[in-house]
């Protein structure tokens, strides 16, 4: 019996091909992550971050020589964010929860980084940094956060200051309205976003506390985050359904807060009726000094 493919006319058959082969090659560059995790054959000494693989797909990765990781804990859909130069081993940690501080801290060990800094993007409501006490556990590490968080840490951060590691560095975008002392990390080739509680994904920060203000966040990221490029993907510090992250682009068209005007997004803003965050009460006092009192 003729196959399906022998019974259609030239050009139909033509263009199944063409379907065909496109759908194999994008399976291929999006396989399932733990296909693309590891090099098959790689043997166990081998360098692991020079063979461990980003988890997204490997079109979307344009920075060479840098090294990604995303954590997740779990209480608080708080993600944590890891980044390193492979050459160097210099490391950059961003949004550390004292919860899972032994995790980090055993990942950091067998990659055998120095981690340089430990930043926050903003004074957190609902959990406690880990930064306070991870300085005490690693030698020369500094912690970072907007000067305007009020905030204690090494390094007071401003606008468009660079936190360096290896070849690779982070500069830095004050995107207040969530908290006053908000900022958002753009890698170096501008192919990623770490954007705190300003944007989130299909969503943005609360405004209802903690020096909140409507107003602030929508020009923030409609000036700040909305001017980076279309294929920069959009990393936050929190998501509550599974999102690991998104793109400006995506944002920009479909956000659904971000994509009324100023005065709409002030009015659902205002109008949101959120409990308030159930650690509140405890985490501001510690995040204001690093994650521990006596820091």
């Amino acid at each position: 019996m003729c196959s399906l493919m022998s019974r259609v006319r030239p050009v139909q058959r033509a263009l199944a091909v063409s379907l065909q082969l496109r759908r194999n090659t994008e399976s291929s560059k999006c396989a399932p992550a733990e296909n693309r995790w590891s090099s098959p054959g790689v043997n166990a000494g081998a360098d692991p971050l020079r063979t461990t693989r980003r988890f997204y797909c490997s079109r979307m990765a344009s920075s060479k020589g840098l090294f990604f990781r995303q954590l997740f804990e779990s209480e608080s859909s708080t993600y944590t964010y890891l980044l390193a130069d492979v050459e160097t081993r210099e490391a950059v940690l961003i949004d550390p929860v004292l919860e899972t501080i032994d995790r980090d801290l055993k990942l950091i060990h067998e990659l055998g980084l120095h981690l340089n800094v430990a930043v926050n993007t903003h004074c957190h409501a609902d959990h406690i940094t880990s930064t306070g006490l991870m300085k005490t556990k690693l030698v020369g590490l500094k912690s970072a956060i907007s000067k305007f968080s009020g905030a204690t840490a090494d390094i007071l951060l401003s606008e468009n200051d660079k936190i360096t590691f290896g070849k690779h560095f982070l500069t830095v975008l004050e995107t207040p309205g969530h908290t006053d002392g908000c900022v958002s990390l753009v890698v170096d080739d501008r192919s990623m976003v770490f954007t705190g509680d300003a944007l989130l994904i299909r969503g943005c920060g609360r405004t209802d506390f903690q020096q909140g203000s409507p107003e602030k966040l929508f020009g923030s990221i409609h000036q700040k985050i909305f001017t980076l490029p279309d294929e920069c993907l959009v990393y936050p510090a929190h998501d509550y359904i599974g999102q690991l992250m998104s793109t400006v682009g995506e944002e920009r068209k479909f956000n659904p807060r971000l994509t009324k005007s100023l005065d709409e997004f002030v009015n659902i803003m205002n109008n949101l009726n959120l409990p308030k965050p159930k650690k509140i009460d405890i985490s501001v006092p510690a995040n204001l000094v690093c994650g521990v009192y006596h820091v």
